[in-house]
């Protein structure tokens, strides 16, 4: 090597070396030795040496005889110039707002412009964050010249050079991936139970109308049974269902204790309120009936059965809140199914009760039972099931909630902790469900006083309520879940003011829903007649073919009205509740108008159909005014070219598949009657080729949304 090792400093002839001090003078005879410049310009012209500590050996220092050895004149020996100058300081002192400054935030995806010609598809992006943590990580790097090593240690090494361990594999890509996938998978729980749900509901309302009937008895339980539901959405569940869930996200988001307190406040407000809600409501049972339906009101004998059925039913407003209440909590924290299975436990509730009954009394066709020839047992026994149904609904919500880390503790001290801001924005959503509930009241009156001047079964407000419950059935199932799962997502962009965001999650629930609520809408148009026969044959013939009349009628208005609402919820969103308040008003006049007509100018049997098509005609309306409002709010854009063309395409696919489908079940059902063999058998041959062709005309059309569904449904399969 060049560079000189510490024996050889300072080393004279006589091989006598000093360890440290300056160089000894050559004696007389002797030849001065030849200076290393090596050793010259490694170690004597370092600035730094005089600084380091590890050469001012204290020893050599001690013993060093400057008498025999002094040091060279002064003026004889040359100063080496620094090699280095130090930097001059700086003025100021540094400040760290300036060089200690957040980096801005790295994109998610590729940037169209980049330095130096980089690929965007290549190119990693780096934070200062990322080299900062990974700088004290100690990466083994391999050691390039271990080859040689090896062949110099030959076949006769003393040590075999262990065998490079094989690399990892590549751990294999998740099959869910991201935003979408845990969307998919939250809406696939709830659309689960919902299913259930709705299906126990379906079970329940054949049950109701086996043991009742459809005429003037059936239609007193229904006004009864409908009136908790209808005084819960006027108060406080119109408030509950839209504006609670972004204040629950809000303060869990910025709350220290993640939202406990605020939800513990909002109970404990919610039970005080229906606490005096339902003692007023069941203080005030005979009005409220008249004010349902004047017609039952006019009948003294549907008048009692409606009012004692009512003053069983009205406590139930108490336990909706709560379960409604409990179940925004669950979701607010990423729970979303108990929610939609609790359900189930008051429809089988109900199916048992209303078995019991037709254990005792038998159905309404063999007991011909009435409003009259009802007995008060039997009134007793249909109320108290209705009533345990909601308690046992309400009480099953507490497991998931303890699960979930709540603890109910109740709290009275709602001033000053934002529950006024939200009262303040319910206060609008509590107009928006009077103005929907009052075309709702309008629809009843009309409906029932229909059905008693017909003088047949199935054209009054229970063969509405029927037909109207299996129409929904696919609105709760898909686009409910969806929403459910899209609506704490949209109310988080909207508090980060993020409208491409909420813009995008819009498109994607409309567009996702609209797969299955578009041929469901033209299935209800084309076979409605064999489901009701199917389903209400209990009935009886002409009962269940007037319910076939008004689900027809309801079939295609399932498009606007899921639309209506999936846009509705861009305002929640945005705690815009006044909107939405105006828009449902101009819904409820158009509904109660056309509603009105009908009625006014249709033969009384089929005064109820048009009333059914009247609903949905009224949501188109509001969907073209709510879009306008909605895509102005957003900036003008809300993915108007592509929700619209996609629910064209479906719609082109799906009326070739109606047309067909719809002859096939007409065919079966002259072949085979209208019994319920018939309507099964119209049912599935029907549906099979109307599914059919709408998937085949679906798929050449190349509808994307229909593929990534068709995608999603093989990788669940693994195939």
């Amino acid at each position: 090597m060049n560079a000189p090792y510490d024996g050889d400093r300072g080393q004279g002839a006589d091989g006598a070396g000093s360890s440290g001090g300056p160089p000894m003078p050559p004696g007389p005879g002797q030849v001065p030795p030849t200076p290393d410049p090596y050793l010259q310009t490694a170690y004597d012209h370092d600035p730094y040496r005089s600084q380091d500590l590890s050469v001012q050996d204290p020893v050599t220092e001690a013993l060093y005889d400057r008498a025999a050895h002094p040091p060279p004149p002064p003026g004889t020996y040359q100063q080496p110039q620094p090699l280095y100058q130090q930097p001059p300081v700086a003025q100021y002192a540094p400040d760290p707002r300036i060089w200690a400054q957040t980096p801005p935030p790295e994109p998610d995806g590729p940037s169209r412009y980049l330095p130096y010609g980089d690929n965007p598809g290549t190119t990693q992006f780096v934070g200062v964050d990322d080299l900062v943590s990974q700088a004290s990580q100690d990466h083994e790097q391999p050691d390039a010249f271990a080859h040689l090593f090896r062949d110099q240690e030959g076949p006769a090494g003393s040590s075999p050079v262990p065998a490079e361990p094989e690399p990892a594999p590549a751990p294999a890509p998740p099959k869910s991936g991201g935003r979408a996938s845990g969307l998919l998978k939250s809406s696939a729980v709830m659309a689960a139970g919902t299913l259930v749900s709705r299906l126990t509901g379906f079970v329940r309302s054949l049950v109701i109308t086996a043991a009742l009937g459809a005429a003037l008895l059936g239609d007193s339980f229904t006004i009864a049974y409908t009136l908790p539901t209808m005084i819960y959405i006027l108060t406080v569940g119109g408030g509950l269902n839209s504006v609670f869930v972004p204040q629950l996200v809000r303060s869990m988001k910025d709350d220290e204790d993640g939202g406990e307190a605020y939800a513990n406040r909002l109970l404990t407000l919610v039970m005080v309120a229906l606490g005096v809600i339902v003692a007023i409501a069941v203080f005030a049972a005979p009005w409220l009936i008249h004010m349902m339906s004047p017609t039952i009101a006019g009948d003294a004998a549907a008048n009692s059965v409606a009012v004692t059925f009512a003053r069983y039913c009205l406590p139930t407003i108490f336990f909706m809140g709560v379960h409604v209440v409990m179940g925004q909590i669950l979701n607010a924290r990423g729970r979303f199914g108990a929610m939609m299975w609790t359900p189930v436990l008051n429809n089988i509730v109900m199916i048992f009760t209303f078995g019991m009954f037709i254990w005792v009394y038998g159905t309404s066709a063999e007991s011909q039972m009435g409003v009259q020839t009802i007995p008060p047992e039997g009134v007793r026994l249909l109320g108290i099931g209705t009533l345990l149904g909601l308690v046992v609904q309400a009480l099953a919500m507490v497991p998931y909630l303890r699960e979930a880390g709540f603890r109910f503790r109740p709290r009275f001290d709602w001033k000053g902790h934002g529950l006024g801001k939200t009262i303040k924005l319910a206060k609008w959503t509590v107009l928006f469900v009077l103005a929907n509930q009052a075309g709702v009241l309008v629809v009843t009156q009309l409906a029932t006083s229909a059905g008693k001047l017909s003088g047949k079964d199935g054209t009054g407000i229970l063969a509405y309520s029927n037909a109207q419950l299996i129409w929904g059935m696919p609105q709760a199932i898909i686009t409910v879940s969806v929403m459910a799962a899209l609506l704490p997502r949209i109310s988080r962009a909207a508090h980060d003011n993020d409208p491409g965001a909420v813009r995008d999650d819009i498109s994607q629930g409309l567009r996702n829903s609209a797969v299955a609520i578009v041929p469901v809408a033209f299935m209800f148009l084309a076979l409605g007649l064999p489901m009701c026969t199917l389903l209400y044959a209990s009935a009886g013939t002409e009962a269940a073919r007037s319910m076939g009349f008004i689900l027809m009628a309801f079939g295609l208005g399932l498009i606007p009205y899921s639309v209506q609402y999936v846009v509705l919820r861009g305002f929640y969103a945005y705690e815009d509740t006044r909107t939405p308040f105006y828009n449902t008003v101009i819904v409820a006049a158009v509904n109660a108008a056309a509603s009105a007509l009908c009625y006014v100018v249709l033969p009384a049997q089929w005064a109820v159909v048009g009333m059914a098509a009247s609903y949905g005609l009224a949501y188109a309306v509001g969907v073209g005014i709510a879009w306008r409002r909605l895509r102005n709010r957003l900036g003008g854009d809300l993915d108007g070219a592509h929700v619209v063309r996609t629910y064209a395409r479906l719609c082109l696919a799906a009326v070739p598949a109606a047309v067909l489908g719809g002859g096939v079940g007409f065919a079966v059902l002259l072949g085979l009657g209208e019994g319920a063999f018939g309507s099964l058998v119209a049912l599935i041959c029907g549906g099979a080729v109307l599914l059919g062709v709408f998937f085949i005309a679906a798929k050449r059309m190349r509808i994307e949304e229909i593929n990534g569904m068709v995608g999603m449904v093989r990788g669940r399969l693994g195939r």
